[in-house]
Order: C-alpha cells, then sequence, then structure tokens
C-alpha cells in the first residue's frame, strides 16, 4: 500500500542489533510475546514488551534487537526495499526483499 509493506512473519530467539536510518519500523504482534531491546547509545537500553493485539513503533535512527522466547506470529510495516537486519553489513539473518520463507 503506497510503497508500504506489511509482511506477516514469525520470529523466535534473538535477532541481531540493527538500525533503520532513514525510516521508522512498526511491529503489531499477533500472538505470543515480543521483546523489543533498544538502546539510544551503549549504556542506554530499554526493553518493549508486547503481547498479542499491541503495537510498538521503532523510531528511525534507533538501535534495536528484537527477541522471543517462544514462537511470535507478528505484522511488520515499513517502506518497500527496508532490509530486515537494517543497515550495516548484511548477516545471517538477512532475507532478500520479498522472499517468502
Amino acid at each position: 500500500m503506497n510503497d508500504y509493506q506489511f509482511k506477516v512473519v514469525k520470529v523466535h530467539g534473538e535477532f541481531q542489533w540493527h538500525v533503520h536510518a532513514e525510516t521508522d519500523e512498526t511491529f503489531i504482534v499477533l500472538e505470543g510475546e515480543l521483546h523489543i531491546h533498544h538502546r539510544a547509545s551503549l549504556s542506554d537500553e530499554g526493553v518493549i514488551v508486547l503481547r498479542a493485539g499491541q503495537m510498538a513503533v521503532v523510531p528511525k535512527g534507533v538501535e534495536h534487537r528484537p527477541s522471543a522466547q517462544a514462537e511470535v506470529k507478528m505484522l511488520l510495516v515499513e517502506p518497500r526495499g527496508v532490509v530486515n537486519t537494517g543497515d550495516g553489513a548484511p548477516g545471517v539473518r538477512t532475507v532478500e526483499n520479498d522472499q517468502w520463507i
């Protein structure tokens, strides 16, 4: 929709720390409990806890790392072309855009 993608995903475990310098990222939890660790600096870390039916927006430029102790089903809303592992070097969890996995 209007160059935004709505991505239904399943996650389990810890994702890597990453940042999206040019866009906000919206997380909507459908099932389970998601923890979004975030930090404005290396010494300033917080955690957002989302359960089914809850949503959070990570503002552009904020380093974050989603994690889930058990499988979480969620909806990600972000502009088309955003790399799931952020602006840094690709990692083992980098997924090509528009890839069904």
